[in-house]
C-alpha cells in the first residue's frame, strides 16, 4: 500500500487545493445570492427559482457529460482530462472575486451552470479512475478511502478558512487555491498507463500459479473503445439495469 500512496502522493495534494477551492465559496454563495438579487430582503424567490433551475441543468449536463469524459480519457489520458474541469472551476470562481454586483452574479451563474456540467461529475469519475489505474485491484477500497478522506479533508479546510475571510477576500482565496490546483496538477501529477502495468504484473503472478495456462487464456482480448456513448444508450442503460437504477436513486433521495 505504500507504494501505491507514493504513485498517488501528487494526485492527493491536487485534489485537496481542488476541494479546497471549491467548496470554500459554499457557506457564502447564498449572501452574495441574497445581496445580488434581492438586496436588503430576508426572502427572495428569484434565488430559490434560480438555485433550482440551476441545480437540474447542472445534474442533466452531468449525466451526458461525465461518460463522454470518462470515455476520452480512455483514450487520450486521464491527466489529460482531469485539466478541462479543473481549469474550468476557475472561471467562475474568478467572476465573483472581481466583483459582486447584479451584472457578475449573473455572469458567474451562467459560467458556474456551463461549467459545473462537466467539473462536478467528471472531477470525481477521473480521480477515481487514476486511483484505479495506479493501485492494484486488492488494494483499490483502502485507497479509495484515502482519496474520500483526503477530499473531505478539503471540504472541511475550505469551510473553516470562510470563517475567517470576508466575501470578496473568500471568492479570491479559493480561485488562488483552484489555479494552484491546476499548477500543481499538471507540474506534478504524472500521467497514467490505463492500467497496462498492472495488467502485466497480475498476468506475470498468474503464469507463475498456472504454468499449463496459454497467455491468451489469462488475457483475453478486449473489445476495442467504441466512440462516447449516445444519450439513448445512457437512457437504455438507466432503465434497464436493475442495479444502476437503485444507485441513482439512493445518490438523488438519500
Amino acid at each position: 500500500m505504500k507504494e501505491a500512496a507514493a504513485g498517488l502522493g501528487h494526485l492527493l495534494v491536487f485534489s485537496f487545493l481542488f476541494c479546497v477551492g471549491a467548496f470554500m465559496v459554499a457557506p457564502v454563495i447564498t449572501d452574495v445570492t441574497m445581496a445580488a438579487l434581492c438586496p436588503g430582503r430576508d426572502q427572495c424567490s428569484l434565488a430559490i427559482y434560480l438555485t433550482g433551475l440551476q441545480q437540474a441543468i447542472t445534474g442533466l449536463g452531468a449525466l451526458v457529460v461525465t461518460p463522454v469524459v470518462g470515455n476520452l480519457s480512455d483514450r487520450y489520458g486521464r491527466k489529460a482530462l482531469l485539466a478541462l474541469p479543473a481549469t474550468l472551476s476557475i472561471v467562475p470562481l474568478a467572476i465573483l472575486a472581481l466583483n459582486q454586483t447584479r451584472p457578475y452574479f449573473y455572469a458567474y451563474y451562467v459560467a458556474k451552470t456551463l461549467t459545473a456540467m462537466v467539473s462536478e461529475g467528471a472531477m470525481m469519475c477521473l480521480s477515481l479512475a487514476y486511483v484505479a489505474d495506479k493501485v492494484p485491484e486488492a488494494q483499490r477500497a483502502a485507497a479509495f478511502g484515502v482519496f474520500s478522506g483526503v477530499c473531505t479533508a478539503g471540504f472541511v479546510a475550505g469551510t473553516i478558512a470562510a470563517r475567517f475571510l470576508s466575501v470578496s477576500s473568500t471568492f479570491q482565496v479559493a480561485t488562488l487555491s483552484a489555479v494552484a490546483a491546476v499548477v500543481y496538477m499538471r507540474a506534478f501529477v504524472q500521467e497514467t498507463d490505463r492500467g497496462a502495468s498492472l495488467m502485466r504484473d497480475e498476468e506475470a503472478s498468474l503464469l507463475l500459479f498456472a504454468p499449463s495456462s496459454s497467455a491468451e487464456e489469462l488475457s483475453p482480448m478486449l473489445p476495442p473503445l467504441r466512440k462516447a456513448p449516445s444519450l439513448s444508450e445512457m437512457v437504455a442503460l438507466l432503465t434497464s439495469s436493475s442495479t444502476f437504477t437503485r444507485a441513482a436513486v439512493i445518490t438523488f433521495f438519500p
